[in-house]
């Protein structure tokens, strides 16, 4: 195994490792949040996300810099990514969970995630059998776009440019809306009595 493999391993778990504890310590696995991001009730699992977006282009941009990794961009299909995004977004707001999220719920004790991950990996399975035929009816194929190649800048430049385009945002966004205040007094972004799960419930004394 090549130098560079091990290096692009090491760092992906170190990524793992430490976006895993932001996950947890965010509580943005908890369906109160999830739920209530795609209802725009709150906006710590987009806080989080564009967090990862930032500094996963920061430590991609380094790795590629020092010739460790090779970029690898993936076709632009417009179409797909749009019926793709509408289909996911649906089942995240239906479940209450997303892939990555899943197993944070199932390691934390929801039961219901068991059958949120076994969906899942059914329609994965699924999904491979179609693919030759989507790809002929309804994905097709699309040029390897990269914003810096269009911008005519080096890819470091573009993602210094956007990790600090997404700093900002973040800044504006936690200004207006903290973080504590969309967690919630249960720390499960659920403002609703109603809302949350059973076992965060308050129970009244008889």
């Amino acid at each position: 195994m090549s130098n560079s493999v091990v290096i692009a391993i090491l760092s992906g778990l170190a990524m793992g490792v430490v976006f895993g504890f932001a996950l947890e310590k965010s509580r943005v696995f908890e369906p109160g949040v999830i739920v209530g991001q795609m209802q725009l009730r709150n906006f710590i699992m987009l806080k989080i996300f564009l967090t990862a977006v930032a500094t996963g282009a920061l430590v991609l941009a380094m790795l590629n810099g020092f010739g460790f990794v090779k970029l690898q961009p993936k076709a632009v299909l417009y179409a797909a990514d749009l019926v793709g995004g509408l289909l996911l977004g649906a089942g995240i707001a239906l479940a209450g969970a997303c892939p990555g999220t899943t197993l944070a719920q199932i390691g934390v004790g929801y039961r219901d995630a068991l059958f949120t991950l076994a969906g899942g990996l059914a329609g994965a399975v699924a999904f491979s059998y179609a693919q030759p035929w989507l790809d002929k009816a309804l994905i097709g194929t699309g040029p390897k776009l990269i914003f810096t190649d269009l911008a005519g800048i080096p890819y470091w430049q573009g993602a210094i440019a956007l990790s600090a385009a997404i700093t900002l945002v973040l800044i504006l966004m936690e200004k207006l809306r903290s973080w504590r205040k969309d967690l919630g007094s249960d720390f499960d972004g659920s403002t609703v009595e109603a809302d949350r799960p059973l076992k965060h419930r308050a129970i009244p004394a008889e």
